[in-house]
């Protein structure tokens, strides 16, 4: 038996198609339902490679008890974040307002006309740390909407008010959400002087700047792509007179902390979503398109700009982690790769995160003999209590191998051995803006390091764009086995989709993507 999911493009939807729940897709349908019921609206968000997300839809979704308080209580709407960004970025801003923290999965209770009134993010199918049991949550708004609706639409209204307040920077706007119209946003002023600002902003940077682990602020730690970016480019502005400010060793250390944690993947390349601690060395697994693409593009210039082995290398190994796991059949680029996995003992077993990444010492002495196992246990911060859970490790390399010829074939036999595994998920819709950054980076890196298949990779995922994603003079967002879907194109679709056209011009020289 499915639900109203079952129609749809998005795989993180059609995970929930079976649910005893009965969802809906986000839409006016679902908010007329909840008016003509005279009933509140349940808006969960989330994505298909998140971790608790799985939790949650495990725990709660997949109960039939909690699926009969969600459908005799509520209209329950199931929304992908990376298909709509602009319903989840709305009702973030709902969700930290209200809480003071955000997170996957998004959890917001709403009126019929689309205004929020109370959220958070995950529920545990029981009381756990203070916190209320989902169910629990449920009953309450349910009583409170039949007992005292009037606390709650005007705290709805509150709310939207608050949100739609001029002092903002974000303008939202409720109800025009609930029929398809879209978040609007506007700033106007004297633009600054840039060598001065930019100036500043480095200085701003370096005071936050962790000079020990990489990157800036405390744990947890994402990988600051457009500040790297930022950075090379003030670098190379000022590399003749004025100085840099440090940027280029910021630049330089971050990245050199980052490629020899656990958040990049030693044997197979690419970098996981982020890192749990300081110092790179635990991440949340998820490996995202959009994350890999803006990396290849700030080793591909660090490389390009100080002639840095350690640089090429990894734009290397990231290019071709973007080219052999997230290539999609139609030339395009999945969004990413889950979390999650089956534990290859146990493979009946609920998936568990990290768990294809992560080695013990046994299993490396397993696959490649007990003198390069022992070695490359120890190049690899592999350790005999572990770095992670169950006794396992993340693997790490923080300093370059003594022995480059045998680090190659070592990681040849694990790589090989790691491949056997029960394989994390694949969310394989190809996302406009996502695919405009994949196919920049893999033009520029094509160029730079001459590898001219990158730029004819680049070249079939913009004609994939340009024939599947183009509706006229618009772009639609999100395609699935070369079948569109309705989202329509945000800004950042235009954006770098059009960014990615003017670079393959620059890298091909030919003029019909100009």
């Amino acid at each position: 038996m499915t639900n109203r999911l079952a129609d749809s493009l998005s795989p993180y939807l059609l995970s929930h198609a079976s649910n005893p729940v009965d969802w809906w897709p986000w839409g006016p349908a679902a908010f007329e339902e909840a008016q003509r019921r005279d009933v509140p609206v349940f808006l969960s968000v989330g994505y298909a490679a998140c971790h608790w997300c799985h939790v949650m839809a495990h725990e709660s979704f997949e109960d039939p008890a909690i699926a009969e308080l969600l459908n005799a209580g509520f209209v329950a709407i199931k929304v992908d974040r990376e298909e709509r960004p602009d319903v989840d970025d709305t009702y973030m801003a709902a969700t930290t307002a209200l809480t003071g923290r955000g997170g996957w999965p998004m959890s917001v209770w709403l009126d019929y006309e689309a205004r929020p009134f109370y959220a958070g993010t995950y529920f545990p199918p029981t009381p756990r740390a203070g916190m209320p049991s989902f169910g629990e949550v449920l009953s309450a708004i349910t009583d409170a909407w039949r007992r005292r609706r009037d606390e709650l639409t005007d705290a709805a209204a509150r709310i939207a008010a608050a949100l739609n307040s001029p002092s903002r920077d974000v303008s939202h706007t409720w109800a025009p959400l609930a029929t398809g119209g879209s978040v609007g946003t506007g700033f106007e002023g004297t633009a600054p002087d840039w060598s001065e600002s930019a100036a500043a902003a480095v200085a701003m940077l370096s005071r936050d700047f962790d000079h020990a682990q990489g990157g800036f602020g405390a744990a947890p730690k994402f990988p600051p792509s457009m500040v790297l970016e930022f950075l090379l480019r003030h670098h190379e502005n000022n590399r003749d007179g004025i100085t840099d400010g440090g940027a280029l060793n910021m630049v330089t250390r971050t990245c050199e902390a980052m490629a020899g944690g656990g958040i990049y993947d030693q044997l197979g390349g690419g970098f996981a979503r982020y890192s749990v601690d300081g110092n790179w060395q635990v991440p949340h697994f998820e490996k995202m398109l959009s994350d890999n693409a803006l990396l290849l593009g700030s080793y591909t210039h660090l490389a390009r700009l100080t002639g840095s082995n350690f640089a090429s290398r990894v734009a290397r190994e990231t290019a071709d982690f973007m080219l052999r796991d997230l290539r999609t059949p139609e030339g395009g680029f999945a969004s990413a790769l889950d979390a999650d996995s089956k534990p290859a003992a146990a493979p009946e077993r609920p998936a568990v995160e990290g768990i294809f990444y992560v080695w013990t010492r046994a299993q490396i002495l397993d696959v490649v003999g007990v003198d390069d196992g022992e070695w490359a246990a120890d190049l690899l911060g592999v350790t005999a209590a572990g770095t992670f859970e169950f006794g396992a490790s993340t693997l790490t390399l923080r300093s370059e191998p003594d022995d480059p010829q045998r680090w190659s074939r070592v990681r040849r036999q694990l790589l090989e051995a790691r491949a056997t595994r029960p394989l994390p998920a694949r969310d394989d819709k190809v996302v406009a803006s996502w695919n405009g950054l994949a196919i920049a980076s893999l033009a520029t890196a094509g160029v730079v390091f001459d590898e001219p298949s990158w730029i004819e990779a680049a070249r079939e995922a913009a004609d994939l764009l340009l024939t599947c994603h183009r509706s006229g003079r618009r772009l639609l967002r999100v395609s699935r086995a070369g079948q569109v879907g309705s989202a329509p194109g945000m800004l950042e679709d235009y954006g770098n989709v059009i960014s990615a056209l003017l670079v393959l011009h620059a890298a091909t020289g030919e003029t019909s993507w100009l």
